[in-house]
Order: structure tokens, then C-alpha cells, then sequence
């Protein structure tokens, strides 16, 4: 019987047991191995890009007809993706350590010398889907905050994690044991990275039990995988939830930035949680906004799924895409009439909803009822407006006059994240280094006791 009292533990289960000496070991590294580590992966992952550009390619291969463009997307690599996946390690490498950074300190009148310290959280369960730049952002985050990790993702881009991990690996295994990988291997030092490759899904149900093994998992994926982790988990989640997100145009909004920012929020990589999947619009620009950023949408492959009135005012609306000199206009089957439940989807896809508001507290209404808590945006030249919205909405990420594109550890200055939290404990927004620990107590004495 395993720990858990369930089935006898798998193989796999019993090596990972060794992740929490190895989150103890972790704890105490330096900065300067950790990042010479990250900074040795960095260069790897650079020089190993043909082979794993092929890995990649058998995967992609793989998939089916029926596979969506963005999630195919989402799952390839090419030399610019490599290189930004590099990047994003030295990054991480670069930043400050927040383990044992101290956040407080004060002496008591009986002497006691408090302190307030980060540490590691200690062992991580990430289950994730099938996005491969995920391991090495995952790993570099982890390994420079002393957390040990384990990583299960998506059967589809097994090939190339199944590379990605052994190159890990084999860093890990030359700076920390000084064996050869097969020594590494057959004996099973605690190495605090672990790539896990058994894509049973009744072993992600084992492992959601052993508390005895992890002490947070955090789930990164789409609502069933979410719901799955939330409910069977053991132990703490850090949920990763999806992303609904809102453009708002204001009244007083320049509407070239806005349709800009649209155009930039929707499609330039809409298979993401950062994506937009609803625009709301004051009804007095709403003609006027639409005639710019509907064609400018339209252009990119956008379907519209619009609430009555903005139905109405498409269908009448002079715009060039109208236009055609063809039997039927591709513009014909591009709008759609939504029904409150569009309202809710992650699309994750070139579609978009349309929504007229009369003001911006109906605005707020509709995001406090329909957003997934994960980044919203106004567009607007008046100040007022811009700050009472970012103060009311009660998002992770609240944006004004900039696309929501930014919500990523990366371009916020974390060098990655692990995913970006929705939840409000212990962490929102993107989760890096310092969300990564937690503080701890550390008291000195000269030999207090308490009356």
C-alpha cells in the first residue's frame, strides 16, 4: 500500500519521494550555482534547437484534423519560440533571490530578535497541457526559488518534452552530483526536477493524493483539467484559471488606440489566457468604433458573436468588408448573434464577442458577472473613469489604455511565470520568483522564557 492508502505506489511515485530531499537540499544552494545552472540550460537549450525543432515536429504530427489552429499554436516551437524560451531563463537568472530574503525585522523588549525570512515552498506538483515552453519557464522558476517541481503535461507534445526533460536532466545531474546520467539515473539521487512521462490519467489521481510528496500543486490548463485538480487535490492549489478577458471602450476613448489595442489583444496569439474574448463598447462610439475595428478584426480571420444591438449594427454598418464582388461575402457568416452563455467561453480562438453598454457601470456589471477574474482593460482619455474602473473591477490584472497581452511573468519583469493565479491566496496574477515562497518566523533568543 502506498502512503496515500490507496493501490501500491508506482515506480514512478516511488522516485519521486526523493523530490522533498532534494527541496531541502535546494533550500540551501546558492544564488551563484543555481544560476549557473539556469545559465548552462539557457546556453543548451541553443545549441540543441535542430534536434528539438524535430521533436517538435513529431509531435505536431501527431495531432489530428480536428486540432484547432490555436492549439496547435500553442504546441509549436520554432527558432524565435527557443530562443525567447532561453531568453526567458536568463532572465530568471538575472533577477534577485528571494529565498532568505528578509522582509522584517525588529527586537522585542525582552530581547527576542524577530525576523521575517522567504522561503521555498518545497515540492510542486505542475500538470499542465500541451504548451512545451511551459517546462523550461516551470523549471527556471522553481529552481531559483528552491522549489523542487514535478511536471506532467499533455501526451500531445510528448516527444519534445520527453527532450526537454533530459536535457534538464542532464544539467542538474553534472552540477549536482558529478556522476554520469546513467549513474544519475539508476541510482536516483534527489535531483529536484522530475519529467514525468506516464500519461495514465488514473497516475495524475494518484498523485493528486500524495500530500506526503508535494506540498502545493498548481494545475495550468483548461476548465476540466482545472476543476479535476481543485476537487481530488490533497493539497494546496495554486489554480491557474481561464482566462475570460475584457476590452472596455470607454465614451471618451481615442478610438484608433482602441482598435489597435483590440486588434493586439485578440489576435496576435489568441490561443492564450491573455487574449481578450469580449469587447463592451459605450453606445455612443459604438458605431463609430465598429466602423474601425470590425474590418481591422475581419482581416485577421475574427468571428464576431454580438448581443443584439451590436448585431443589428453590424449588419447595417457601411463597412468595406460588406462589400463583394463574389455570390456570397465571407462577411455573411462572420457575425454571429450571441446568447448570454458566449458571454462565458474561453475561446482561445480568432472569435470575439460583441457587447454595447450604455455606461461604464454597466460596464463593470457585465465583467463583475461574466469575467474570470484574470485581466480587464479600459480604453479611455479620462482619468476619472480609468481609475475608478481599475479600482472597482476585481481582477489579477486591471489595465488602462494598454492590451492585456501583458498580463505574462516575462513582460512584466518576473522573467516568467508559472502561470497566472486567479485565485486571491496566497497569490494573484502572475506567479513568480517571490510568489514562488512564503515567510517564515526565525526568532533569536539568549535564553527567554515566557512568564
Amino acid at each position: 500500500m502506498s502512503k496515500s492508502g490507496g493501490p501500491a505506489a508506482s515506480e514512478i511515485e516511488i522516485q519521486l519521494t526523493g523530490l522533498k530531499r532534494a527541496s531541502r537540499k535546494l533550500a540551501c544552494m546558492s544564488s551563484e550555482l543555481k544560476n549557473e545552472v539556469l545559465l548552462t540550460v539557457a546556453k543548451t537549450l541553443r545549441e540543441q534547437s535542430p534536434k528539438i525543432l524535430i521533436a517538435n515536429q513529431a509531435d505536431l504530427a501527431r495531432l489530428t484534423e480536428s486540432t484547432t489552429e490555436a492549439f496547435r499554436d500553442r504546441m509549436t516551437l520554432n527558432n524565435s519560440r527557443i530562443e525567447q524560451m532561453a531568453a526567458s531563463i536568463e532572465a530568471v537568472a538575472r533577477l534577485r533571490d528571494p529565498v532568505s530574503e528578509e522582509l522584517e525585522k525588529r527586537t522585542l523588549e525582552n530581547g527576542l530578535v524577530v525576523r521575517r525570512l522567504r522561503a521555498p515552498l518545497g515540492t510542486i506538483l505542475m500538470i499542465f497541457e500541451s504548451r512545451p515552453n511551459v517546462i523550461t519557464e516551470v523549471f527556471a522558476l522553481a529552481f531559483k526559488s528552491g522549489n523542487a517541481i514535478a511536471l506532467r503535461g499533455g501526451s500531445e507534445s510528448a516527444s519534445t518534452a520527453s527532450l526537454l526533460y533530459t536535457l534538464i536532466r542532464e544539467t542538474l545531474a553534472e552540477y549536482l552530483s558529478g556522476d554520469s546520467l546513467e549513474e544519475t539515473l539508476s541510482t536516483r539521487p534527489p535531483l529536484p526536477f522530475f519529467g514525468i512521462e506516464d500519461y495514465d490519467r488514473a497516475l495524475v489521481g494518484r498523485l493528486l493524493q500524495r500530500s506526503d510528496i508535494f506540498d502545493i500543486c498548481i494545475p495550468r490548463g483548461g476548465d476540466e483539467l482545472i476543476k479535476r485538480v481543485t476537487a481530488e487535490s490533497k493539497m494546496p492549489v495554486i489554480k491557474n484559471d481561464k482566462g475570460i478577458c475584457h476590452l472596455y471602450v470607454h465614451a471618451e476613448a481615442d478610438l484608433k488606440m482602441a482598435t489597435d489595442i483590440a486588434v493586439n489583444a485578440k489576435t496576435q496569439r489568441p490561443g492564450v489566457c491573455n487574449s481578450i474574448e469580449t469587447i463592451l463598447v459605450d453606445r455612443e462610439v459604438a458605431r463609430d468604433f465598429f466602423e474601425q475595428v470590425i474590418p481591422a478584426l475581419f482581416e485577421k480571420g475574427v468571428q464576431f458573436f454580438a448581443c443584439d444591438n451590436s448585431f443589428e449594427l453590424l449588419k447595417s454598418a457601411s463597412t468595406s468588408i460588406a462589400k463583394t464582388d463574389g455570390v456570397e461575402s465571407p462577411w455573411a457568416t462572420a457575425v454571429h448573434l450571441a446568447t448570454d452563455a458566449h458571454f462565458d467561453r474561453e475561446y482561445l480562438d480568432l472569435k470575439v464577442n460583441l457587447k454595447i453598454v450604455e455606461n461604464i457601470d454597466l460596464a463593470i456589471l457585465h465583467i463583475e458577472h461574466h469575467s474570470s477574474n484574470h485581466s480587464e482593460s479600459i480604453i479611455t482619455a479620462n482619468e476619472s473613469a480609468a481609475r475608478r474602473f481599475q479600482n472597482v473591477v476585481d481582477s489579477a490584472c486591471v489595465y488602462w489604455n494598454a492590451s492585456t497581452r501583458f498580463t505574462d511573468g516575462f513582460e512584466l519583469g518576473l522573467g516568467g511565470e508559472i502561470g497566472i493565479s486567479t485565485q486571491k491566496l496566497h497569490v494573484r496574477g502572475p506567479v513568480g520568483l517571490k510568489e514562488l515562497t512564503s515567510p517564515r518566523w526565525i526568532i533569536t533568543g539568549t535564553g527567554q522564557i515566557r512568564n
